[in-house]
């Protein structure tokens, strides 16, 4: 086999559609654009959305939902996972850095503690927001909440 014998397989190429090249072309005559109207002449546009006439989707659909612009969303971490966490790596004081290493949260995601699972050690814990439940259960152990 060489270079000049190589050709594609049977049936994987076409022939591209040479529009406007004359009858013997098979696309001659109208050049596949069909019989008179606005969309046989060249330059002819339609606006988006245009359905030929028929009511367009965007104004049959009714609008609804809302989506707050200043809306904060936070990573959430349970303090179960957090007890199995101070077990893994041997240490009672837990930040964002080591729930990033330990694949938890991604890097640039803010997080936030929730009070689900039970705790056993006493954790010192520094996160972007905790909710009640999972404050009452650290304090319960005599740990520390810090608010970044």
């Amino acid at each position: 086999m060489k270079l000049h014998n190589l050709k594609p397989a049977e049936g994987s190429t076409k022939k591209p559609k040479r529009i406007g090249r004359g009858e013997g072309s098979g696309h001659g005559g109208t050049a596949t654009r069909g019989n008179k109207g606005a969309q046989a002449r060249s330059g002819y546009s339609h606006k988006i959305g245009f359905e030929g006439g028929q009511m367009p989707i965007q104004r049959r659909l009714p609008k609804y939902g809302f989506k707050n612009p200043t809306r904060v969303e936070y990573a959430v971490v349970n303090v179960s996972a957090l007890q199995a966490l101070s077990e893994k790596i041997g240490s009672t004081t837990i930040t964002i850095d080591d729930m990033v290493v330990a694949g938890l949260v991604s890097p640039t995601s803010l997080v936030k503690v929730l009070g689900n699972g039970e705790l056993t050690a006493k954790l010192d814990v520094s996160a972007n927001a905790f909710s009640k439940s999972a404050i009452a259960k650290i304090e319960a152990k005599e740990g520390t909440t810090t608010v970044l």
